[in-house]
C-alpha cells in the first residue's frame, strides 16, 4: 500500500483541511505540509466524542473487541508504508519501526482479548438481607463503567506504541471511551496513516464517527494542548513526554472547575545498583549490557538506565573501563527531533560543567546526531548535587562510586520516583540487597534483577509508571492490561430492577468462535 500524506485532520469522521500549514522536519527525505490544528477543531472533535459516547457504549464487549482487532489489522495492512514514513520522519531504523508496529498491534489485540471475559469490570454482588437486624441490607451490585471522552497526547519517542493508536488510545477504546488524539509534530505523517487505519476500522465495524479524532499540531504554542485538557467534556488525559510539558498540563487539569485525572508518564533516570559479588564475577558482561541498553534507540527510551551505582574497588574500575570501551564502538545515531538533540547537548554540557563529575568518555554531537558520554562521581558528590540526578534524555551514563553499602542505601533513599530500579546481584549479595528492597519498592513502579529495563513487556503484570515525577499518578500504569483501569470508575447499583441494569452486570460471557 502506497502512502502520500494529505496533511489533514480526522475530525468526527471527516478529513478536515484548515488552510493553515506547518512543514514537517524529517530526519531524511522530503518535508510535507500538514494542517495546523485550531482551538475550534478541538471543540468540534470533543463534542463529537461526547455525542459518540452513549452510542459506543451500546456496543457490547464483543463489538468493541472486534473493533480493536480491526484497527490492528488495518495498521498491519499499511505496514510497509508506515515503516517508510516512520523511518523518514524519526531516523529510527526499519527494524525498530517494524517491532514497534508489532507491539502496537499486539497491545490492541491484547485489550480485545482482555475485555471479553469481563474480569476488568471488577463486578461485585451483595445479595439483599431484608430480615437483617437492626437494619436490612439492600440489593447491591457494582461494576466499573467508562468515564467519557479521553484526550491522548502523542509521544515523540514512540511514533506508534505511545502515539495515535498506542497504549493510551487502545486502553481507552477498550474501556468504552471515545478518544481525541493530539498528534506529535515530530511524526505527523506516521500519525496520519495510523489515523487512516483507525478511520477504516470505524467504517468497517459501524462505529460512531466521533469515537476517534486526530488533530495535527505544529508544536509552536501551548494553546492546542490547553484547549484539549481544559475542555469540560474531556474526562481524563493520557500523556507521555517531558516533565516540564506534562507538569504544565497536569496543573491545568487540576485547576479546572471539574478537576480530571492526568495520567502523565514523565521520565526517569532508572538507576541500577551493582552489588559487589555480581560485579566481581561479571564486570565485563555487565558493562557491555549497560552500554547496549544505554544506547538503544539513541538513548531515547523512558526506561534508559542512565545511572549505575557500584562499590569502590578494582571491580568498579574494570566496569568503568569496559563500559567506556563498549561505548566507544557505538556509532553515531540520529535523534528523533532537532529539539531533543539540542536538549541532549544541553544536558551533557550541564553534567560536564559540574565540579562533581569526572569525564571518562567524551564525544562530539552535532546537529541531530547523538553519541555516548560517560562520567563518574562519588556517592557523596552525588548526594550533595541534585542536578546530577536530573534526566538527560540520550545515551549518557553516570557511574556513582560508593565506599560502602550504607551509601547504596543513602542513594536509594534520596531517589525521586522512578519508572524502574535495577539490582544486579549474585546469590552472595541477596542478604545485602534485601535490605534495599523496601526502599526501592517505594521509589519505583518496576524493580528488576539481573537484566536491563529497556524493553517493556505488554502483559497483565507489567507496570509502566511510578511515584512522581516518573508519573503523575502512582496508582496507574500506561502499559499492560491494568492500563484500562485509568479510564473506568466504579458505580454501585442499589435495588435497581433487572430490566434497568446494564447487560454487563449479567454474568453471560461473551464468546464468538469466529472471533476467537
Amino acid at each position: 500500500m502506497t502512502f502520500k500524506p494529505h496533511g489533514k485532520h480526522l475530525i468526527a469522521g471527516q478529513w478536515v483541511d484548515t488552510q493553515d500549514y506547518f512543514l514537517s522536519s524529517p530526519a531524511s527525505g522530503s518535508a510535507h505540509s500538514y494542517s495546523k490544528g485550531r482551538i475550534e477543531d478541538v471543540k468540534v472533535a470533543v463534542q463529537a466524542a461526547e455525542d459518540a459516547f452513549n452510542v459506543y457504549n451500546e456496543k457490547n464487549r464483543l463489538d468493541r473487541a472486534k473493533f480493536l482487532n480491526t484497527i490492528a489489522d488495518e495498521i498491519d495492512a499499511r505496514a510497509d508504508a508506515i515503516t517508510a514514513i516512520g523511518t523518514s520522519e524519526t531516523g529510527l531504523p526499519e527494524a525498530r519501526l517494524q517491532g514497534e508496529r508489532g507491539r502496537t498491534c499486539g497491545q490492541l489485540r491484547m485489550f480485545a482479548e482482555h475485555i471479553l471475559d469481563g474480569m476488568y469490570l471488577d463486578r461485585r454482588f451483595d445479595s439483599p438481607l431484608p430480615n437483617r437486624q437492626p437494619l436490612p441490607r439492600a440489593d447491591l451490585k457494582m461494576m466499573q463503567v467508562p468515564i467519557g471522552p479521553v484526550a491522548v497526547f502523542g509521544a515523540s519517542n514512540f511514533p506508534l506504541a505511545f502515539s495515535t493508536a498506542g497504549g493510551d488510545t487502545a486502553s481507552a477504546l477498550a474501556a468504552g471511551c471515545p478518544v481525541v488524539v493530539k498528534g506529535h509534530p515530530a511524526h505527523p505523517g506516521t500519525g496520519e496513516i495510523v489515523a487512516e487505519a483507525i478511520h477504516a476500522a470505524i467504517e468497517k465495524c459501524d462505529m460512531p464517527a466521533g469515537v476517534f479524532s486526530f488533530i495535527q499540531d505544529s508544536g509552536e504554542n501551548f494553546a492546542m494542548g490547553e484547549a484539549l485538557v481544559t475542555h469540560p467534556l474531556i474526562k481524563a488525559v493520557g500523556f507521555t513526554g517531558s516533565l516540564r510539558g506534562g507538569r504544565a498540563l497536569y496543573d491545568l487539569c487540576a485547576q479546572r472547575p471539574e478537576p480530571i485525572p492526568f495520567f502523565g508518564e514523565l521520565g526517569s533516570i532508572n538507576p541500577m545498583f551493582l552489588y559487589p559479588n555480581a560485579l566481581a564475577k561479571r564486570a565485563g558482561e555487565l558493562a557491555q549490557g549497560w552500554a547496549n541498553s544505554l544506547c538503544m534507540g539513541a538513548g531515547q527510551f523512558c526506561t534508559n538506565p542512565g545511572v549505575a551505582v557500584v562499590m569502590a574497588g578494582s571491580e568498579a574500575d574494570e566496569f568503568v573501563t569496559k563500559t567506556s570501551a563498549a561505548l566507544s564502538y557505538v556509532p553515531t545515531q540520529t535523534m528523533l527531533t532537532d529539539g531533543i538533540a539540542e536538549a541532549y547537548r544541553a544536558g551533557q554540557q550541564r553534567i560536564a560543567a559540574s565540579d562533581n563529575t569526572q569525564e571518562i568518555l567524551a564525544t562530539e554531537c552535532q546537529d541531530r546526531s547523538a553519541t555516548p558520554y560517560l562520567y563518574t562521581t562519588t556517592a557523596q558528590q552525588w548526594l550533595a548535587d541534585k542536578h546530577l540526578s536530573h534526566e538527560v534524555f540520550g545515551p549518557l551514563g553516570i557511574v556513582v562510586v560508593a565506599d560502602s553499602l550504607a551509601e547504596f542505601e543513602q542513594i536509594a533513599q534520596q531517589l525521586e520516583g522512578q519508572l524502574t530500579v535495577t539490582l544486579h546481584v549474585d546469590d552472595a549479595d541477596h542478604d545485602d540487597a534485601k535490605r534495599l528492597m523496601p526502599t526501592l519498592v517505594r521509589r519505583a513502579g518496576r524493580v528488576l534483577a539481573n537484566s536491563f529495563p529497556t524493553g517493556v513487556e505488554v502483559c497483565d503484570s507489567m507496570v509502566h509508571g511510578g511515584p512522581y515525577p516518573a508519573s503523575t499518578n502512582f496508582g496507574a500504569t500506561s502499559v499492560g492490561s491494568l492500563a484500562i483501569r485509568r479510564f473506568l470508575r466504579p458505580v454501585c447499583y442499589q435495588d435497581i430492577p433487572s430490566a434497568l441494569l446494564p447487560e454487563d452486570l449479567m454474568f453471560a460471557p461473551l464468546m464468538d468462535d469466529d472471533f476467537m
